[in-house]
This record gives C-alpha cells, structure tokens and sequence, in this order.
C-alpha cells in the first residue's frame, strides 16, 4: 500500500509505515539458504524440515485425505456386515428370523460347529 504524500502514516490500519509494511513482506518472501550440515542440501528458515510422522498429521488432516477415508471404512464396515448376515443364513435358530447381535452369532456359530462336528464323530 503506497501513501500519497498528503496521507499520514496513522491512517494505515495496522500502525506500520510503507517502507515497513515492504520490508517485512520482503523478509517473509527471501529464502535463507542454508546447508545443512553435511548433507548439501538447502532449506528455508521459513518451512522447517518436518519429520515422517507430522507430515504424516498434516496429510491426514485434509478434508479430502479424511474424505476418502471415509469412504473406505464405509465399504470395509459394509462388507463385514454382509459377511455376518451370510453367516447368519447358515445357522440354524427358532424363531428362524430372529434378530442376533453379532457376537451371538458367532457364539452361535462355535456352538453349531461343535455340534457338526460331534455329529461327524458318531
């Protein structure tokens, strides 16, 4: 933002002259190249080098990253509740549509299995 010459500098918002407003952005805007030691590399003093496991966070933090996540869960939680109601099919009970949570399935499963195999013995 340039200033007329009629204009004073405390009719800017946020109390910083021209010139001061130009070097800060100029400040942010370089890049420091420093190497790092041994390595030859260069890096800016501005973005620091994040480890495996931030830039794994950051990754995960985004709305399409958490989006597609989403998604796959839904699939994977969808496909283990087909396979449970396809197991339920096979397990004999009366009333034979009663409704069973799926840990009495598969007690009731372990049961029926036994109970074959019992039958095979004989």
């Amino acid at each position: 933002m340039m200033l007329s010459p009629d204009q004073a500098d405390s009719d800017l918002g946020w109390g910083q002259s021209d010139a001061e407003s130009v070097l800060n952005d100029l400040k942010v805007g370089c890049l420091s190249d420093e190497t790092m030691e041994g390595e030859g590399k260069t890096r800016s003093l501005a973005q620091p080098t994040l480890s495996r496991e931030e830039k794994r966070r950051r990754r995960r933090a985004t709305a399409k990253y958490r989006s597609a996540h989403a998604t796959r869960e839904r699939i994977r939680v969808e496909a283990f509740n087909v396979a449970f109601a396809e197991l339920r099919k096979l397990l004999p009970t009366l009333p034979p549509d009663k409704k069973l949570s799926k840990i009495e399935i598969l007690r009731l499963a372990i049961c029926y299995i036994s109970y074959l195999n019992h039958v095979l013995d004989v």
